[in-house]
């Protein structure tokens, strides 16, 4: 066999190998899909097949009392200004501790590091307490002041990224008479954009996904977000499985869609990252 069979050959087995991975992510994609157009028993008797009569009643019953869309606007507002304050404190610390070089900030730096390690389930108990001090808890201000300490995972993705930036920039515009303030909204937001664009998809992500602290933090029903819709789906005795179904399809949407128009800076933040990081 010459070198450009073996090179089709080596081409042809990763094409079927990957769209073999694709289908076996894709199938419960499909199985949630297609299991909100059908009833309990269609559901039960062909879970994996075309309905045999499309019902869209599940969708009219999701939408009927008006919770989800309340909780669509509760999840917008705690992960827009959740990911903002993230995004501002973390570009911001790392800009302070490479700008400034000192042991304020080596110091600084150590205490993120091991605030960074220690895991959000041990800080739970803590942070209730706080919250609960501050009259924060069961309100969507005092989950976004919690999604604000995740600027520390900002930190450590922005801070590799912007240590590869050279020096010299900051010398030159500090000649030209540019304070920290100028160089930090005119030199290094411009250039660090790609691994913003990265560090703003994964928050987005993650908190737009989260379960764990609005499971915890929130009560009210007014104040749920939509994770938290999917989860009260589930009854303790039965459960309506296609209403189930249709209300994670109805989550997933804005997350697909984020996805489908944010691709292209997604895939380019995370080479430029992996290359500057």
């Amino acid at each position: 066999m010459n070198t450009t069979r073996r090179m089709m050959a080596g081409k042809i087995t990763r094409t079927v190998v990957v769209l073999a991975l694709a289908l076996i992510c894709a199938l419960p994609l499909w199985y949630i899909l297609i299991s909100s157009f059908k009833s309990s028993i269609d559901m039960i008797v062909n879970p994996m097949g075309w309905p045999k009569q499309w019902t869209f009643s599940n969708y009219a019953d999701a939408f009927q009392d008006g919770t989800i869309i309340r909780s669509f606007f509760n999840t917008l507002i705690v992960t827009f200004f959740g990911v903002l304050i993230q995004v501002i404190i973390g570009s911001m610390a790392a800009f302070g501790v490479i700008y400034k070089k000192s042991a304020f900030t080596r110091i600084t730096g150590s205490v993120l590091m091991i605030a960074f390690a220690i895991p959000l389930q041990a800080t739970l108990l803590p942070l209730f307490k706080m919250e609960a001090s501050f009259n924060l808890v069961d309100s969507l201000l005092g989950l976004i002041v919690l999604y604000a300490g995740s600027s520390v995972f900002c930190y450590f993705l922005i801070v590799g990224y912007m240590s590869s930036l050279p020096m010299e920039l900051f010398e030159a515009a500090k000649i030209d008479g540019a304070g920290a303030g100028r160089i930090y909204m005119k030199i290094v937001l411009p250039l660090i954009r790609p691994i913003l664009t990265t560090v703003v998809v994964f928050q987005t992500m993650s908190t737009w996904n989260d379960f764990l602290l609005p499971s915890v933090f929130l009560s009210s029903t007014s104040n749920e977000t939509v994770v938290l819709q999917v989860y009260n789906a589930v009854q303790k005795f039965s459960t309506n499985w296609p209403l189930f179904m249709t209300i994670t399809v109805i989550a997933l949407v804005p997350v697909f869609v984020f996805f489908f128009f944010c691709q292209r800076w997604i895939v380019s933040g995370l080479v430029a990252g992996s290359v500057k990081g």
